[in-house]
């Protein structure tokens, strides 16, 4: 297939262009810097520049490829308008690849995330499909992600293989950059290695490679409308997140009441107290999707994440 991926440099994205170029794909990746465009060239893939705000592009690059992966989404939200602008282009983009797709019955593959689905218990890929129910705590960007990815899923009546892929809270590896990292930061700089309350709330986990390898899976073979789960570990615990990473730096390890969380995370306090366990089954009776990269708590303890003392 000729595949058009947006985010194609990202650290989902530059998992998943080797993943489909190593299974005989031809990738045009989307790049908006020189920076971008010249990582995409070197692994291989052909390089369209542009932006998620050049719709025009979108859909001339969509209505010339056999699908499309879309994993891009404006990160730097503090440049770009805040979450909500970012969340509005990125509906506008997936509109977009509908309309170019529509009829065709080429695959469209989006990104979403199980954080939140079903707080306290083991989210499904059967949860969130209710637009009421799912965006009753919900407001601003976030109800918006969701209904995009509704609208994503709706397509599949439009002559779409559409599909969402929801990944989890942390996608691991080495280079990672997100929650594991800003963690070992925080602990680094509190001198000790922290978990909220009792810290039995569960994070769903996958490795970058074992979530690559479900979207390629996805663009070859799910049908129209599948909701799909990247999750390897079901819900690993903050507090065995909290007791590697001391053991890893050397540090203590202590709960932090709920009362103090906010000063002692920041902004990454409420994330940590979700407790939002999230199964894969249904995806691998589906696709057959089995991971086979390290767990979290078996990548953390390889030491990567300890390399780099900015971190």
């Amino acid at each position: 297939m000729r595949v058009f991926v947006t985010g194609a440099s990202g650290w989902i994205g530059s998992a998943v262009v080797p993943e489909l170029i190593g299974a005989g794909h031809q990738v045009i990746g989307l790049a908006r810097s020189d920076a971008s465009a010249a990582a995409l060239a070197a692994a291989g893939a052909e390089v369209r520049r542009g932006t998620l705000d050049d719709l025009d592009g979108l859909r001339s690059a969509a209505a010339a490829s056999d699908g499309v992966i879309h994993l891009a989404f404006k990160h730097d939200i503090a440049f770009s308008g805040g979450f909500q602008s970012a969340a509005d282009a990125d509906r506008r983009a997936v509109e977009v690849f509908g309309e170019a797709l529509a009829g065709s019955d080429r695959p469209l593959v989006i990104a979403s995330g199980t954080l939140g689905l079903a707080p306290g218990r083991v989210a499904t890929e059967r949860d969130g499909l209710d637009p009421k129910s799912a965006t009753a705590h919900l407001s601003g960007g976030p109800q918006t992600r969701l209904a995009t990815a509704q609208m994503t899923l709706s397509l599949a009546t439009r002559g779409v293989r559409s599909s969402v892929v929801r990944l989890p809270p942390t996608v691991h590896g080495e280079g990672d950059h997100g929650f594991m990292a800003t963690l070992v930061g925080i602990a680094r700089a509190k001198g000790v290695s922290g978990y909220i309350g009792d810290g039995l709330s569960r994070w769903p986990a996958a490795h970058r490679i074992d979530a690559a390898h479900l979207f390629r899976l996805a663009l070859e073979n799910a049908p129209a409308g599948s909701v799909l789960h990247a999750v390897a570990d079901e819900g690993v615990r903050i507090r065995a997140v909290a007791e590697v990473i001391g053991r890893q730096l050397g540090l203590p390890v202590a709960a932090i009441s709920p009362e103090d969380a906010g000063e002692h995370f920041a902004w990454l306090a409420g994330f940590l107290a979700a407790d939002s366990p999230a199964s894969s089954a249904l995806t691998r009776e589906l696709l057959g999707w089995q991971p086979t990269h390290p767990g979290l708590i078996d990548d953390l303890d390889k030491g990567h994440y300890f390399h780099n003392p900015s971190v």
